[in-house]
């Protein structure tokens, strides 16, 4: 019997169905009719045994592509014997992957601040549904849905926020609808790296640093001090987080957080600023040392030291107002112990590692008007950055090894590349000149409202600009030409030419 006739056969799936609300109980997990569904699963004859499958990849933006490169470069294990130790060859190439990026609903980071984690976590089950269907578009403005994309045989969550919020609602759902499915996310994976950099017996301090959301959540926090006991850690550790607004943001091009094209502030912008929550400090001005040039910061003043509207408008100087804000809150605590490192709980933030790492060199030199060192007392020379990535690789080899699902005969050329873009074609949608959600509409939706929100739709230059692209080729070359495979074939069905490619 297929798991969506357990209550009714007209019964396709289950979501989210409970209205927002502040409380900490359960959503509740319940079925929509056919008629509001456009992900139609035979959860009955899902091919989950099926090795050929690919494995599928989702995060809120193209951030998730670095927890990708850690997977398809991963080389720890004998491809013949699958045994612990390298043998020069990728373990997963002849893996194929599927991977989402839910570009149209990000940042997933910011939908807890507005009281909306019941409308993420819809997105989430979404992506999922989109991960183990066969459905997608091929171009935005086809009004048709192509029908012969491959299902899945294991997910990845390369998301921290989609991770905490969505990780265990995810289990419960493939539960209910009996498939024994692997879903992997980042968290875990980054806090055992953590510990990795800490004795036993010491004391240290782990920092966060992550989206607004992942923070809110706790997720690094309570799994930190839950492996710490299980590992029996017996020094003093603490963990002081900072939720990285604007910086996911910065690097996926949100014109909220960053518009290269603007020589003044905006009023739609939504970092850290003079006033507000996210505070720019005026006392901390030299501490910050914001790069000024090229609009990277916007003031409404010609001289920097005037401004009573200061904006950032560059990843960078995301990362330095967040890292010099982390370790003011770890100063102004007064511990005794020391930063020892920071876990990576965006999968943005790997792009900006020798950025992040070049701040906090410049952080343990910093001297005060009095000459002594500010933070070199509260943090270690050679901060060691945790990706999480690597540790969600070794997790999915020891999977697939455990289930005999590696695939003898795949190609990791057939692996595909999927984005969202907002539905044009729902008439109850708001969407800028931008051909993007505005802010308002995108985290004033509730959950429950079962909408086509978002086509998926290949990986192409309409729906990647420029910019991103480039770091693409610098920094995750290996993905970057495995993109250009699957534009390539995507281009051939439209009838397009190769000078189309991404």
């Amino acid at each position: 019997m297929k798991f969506i006739n357990l209550l009714t056969a007209s019964m396709v799936l289950f979501i989210v169905s409970c209205k927002e609300n502040t409380s900490k109980s359960k959503t509740d997990v319940e079925v929509v009719s056919k008629k509001e569904n456009f992900y139609d699963i035979d959860f009955e004859n899902y091919p989950l045994s099926d090795n050929s499958l690919p494995i599928g990849v989702f995060d809120s933006g193209t951030g998730g592509l670095t927890v990708l490169k850690a997977i398809v470069a991963h080389d720890g294990n004998n491809n013949m014997t699958l045994k612990q130790g390298g043998d020069g060859k990728l373990d997963f190439e002849k893996e194929s992957f599927i991977y989402l990026a839910d570009q149209a609903n990000m940042p997933y980071g910011n939908y807890a601040k507005e009281g909306k984690t019941n409308l993420l976590k819809e997105h989430i089950i979404k992506d999922a549904l989109f991960l183990m269907d066969k459905k997608y578009y091929l171009d935005r403005n086809d009004a048709s849905a192509k029908m012969d994309k491959r299902p899945i045989k294991a997910m990845v969550i390369a998301c921290n926020t989609a991770t905490a919020y969505g990780k265990e609602y995810l289990e419960e759902y493939v539960k209910k609808a009996n498939l024994n499915i692997k879903i992997i996310g980042v968290i875990d994976a980054g806090v055992r790296g953590a510990l990795e950099t800490i004795g036993k017996n010491e004391d240290a301090i782990i920092g966060v640093l992550a989206t607004v959301g992942t923070v809110a959540s706790k997720g690094y926090r309570n799994t930190i001090f839950k492996i710490k006991e299980e590992q029996n850690y017996t020094g003093d550790i603490e963990v002081f987080s900072q939720g990285g607004l604007g910086i996911a943001e910065a690097i996926d091009d949100d014109p909220e957080y960053f518009d290269k094209n603007l020589k003044k502030p905006r009023g739609n912008y939504k970092g850290p600023s003079l006033e507000g929550d996210a505070k720019i400090d005026h006392t901390l001005f030299d501490v910050y040392n914001f790069d000024f040039a090229d609009s990277k910061m916007l003031c409404d003043s010609e001289k920097s030291d005037d401004c009573s509207v200061l904006q950032i408008n560059d990843a960078e100087n995301y990362v330095r107002y967040h890292l010099v804000t982390l370790m003011e809150k770890i100063r102004l605590s007064e511990t005794k112990n020391k930063l020892k490192s920071i876990i990576l709980g965006c999968t943005h933030y790997p792009y900006m590692t020798n950025e992040i790492a070049a701040v906090l060199k410049e952080l343990y030199n910093y001297k005060g008007k009095d000459g002594k060192f500010l933070y070199r007392s509260f943090m270690v020379e050679d901060i060691k950055l945790v990706d999480p990535a690597i540790g969600t690789a070794k997790e999915l080899h020891e999977y697939l090894k455990k289930e005999d699902l590696f695939n003898p005969e795949g190609n990791i050329l057939d692996s595909e590349f999927y984005i969202s873009v907002p539905n044009k074609d729902n008439p109850k949608n708001i969407i800028d000149e931008n051909g993007r959600f505005p802010y308002d509409y995108k985290y004033g939706r509730n959950a429950n409202e079962f909408q086509e929100y978002v086509k998926v739709v290949p990986f192409s230059r309409d729906n990647i600009s420029e910019d991103i692209l480039i770091r693409f080729q610098k920094q995750i070359p290996y993905v970057y030409s495995l993109m250009q495979t699957f534009n390539e074939k995507s281009d051939k069905t439209k009838g397009l030419s190769p000078k189309d490619k991404i």
